[in-house]
C-alpha cells in the first residue's frame, strides 16, 4: 500500500520579495483573467457570435499556456498533482524570474 502515493520532492516555492510576488500576481491574473478580457473586448468590437467563438478559442489557447508553463517548472516527479493558477505563476516565478531568491533560501536549509 506504501507504493500507492508519490512522494513530493519540493513544495511549493514561497516567494519573499514584493518584486516576486508581484510578479506572480499579475502572472496568475493573466493566466485566470485574460481569456474573459480578450472576448469581452472582441464582443465589444465585434459581433457577439464571434466574440463567443473567440471565448472557445481562447480557453483552448489559455490552456495550452497554462500546460506549457506547468509543464516547464515543476518537477517531473509532482507534474501528476493537480495546481491552480496561483501555484502556477508561483512555480514559474520562482523558477524562472526571481531564480536568485530560490538559491538563497535552499541555502539556509
Amino acid at each position: 500500500m506504501q507504493n500507492d502515493f508519490i512522494h513530493m520532492l519540493e513544495p511549493t516555492p514561497n516567494l519573499h520579495s514584493k518584486k516576486c510576488k508581484l510578479i506572480s500576481f499579475i502572472i496568475r491574473v493573466f493566466l485566470q483573467y485574460s481569456i474573459y478580457i480578450i472576448a469581452l473586448l472582441v464582443w465589444f468590437v465585434s459581433d457577439y457570435f464571434i466574440a463567443i467563438a473567440t471565448l472557445v478559442l481562447s480557453f483552448i489557447v489559455m490552456g495550452i499556456i497554462r500546460s506549457k508553463i506547468r509543464n516547464s517548472v515543476i518537477p517531473i516527479n509532482q507534474r501528476e498533482y493537480q495546481y491552480n493558477d496561483q501555484g502556477i505563476a508561483d512555480w514559474y516565478t520562482a523558477k524562472e524570474i526571481c531564480n536568485d531568491e530560490l538559491e538563497q533560501e535552499l541555502e539556509k536549509i
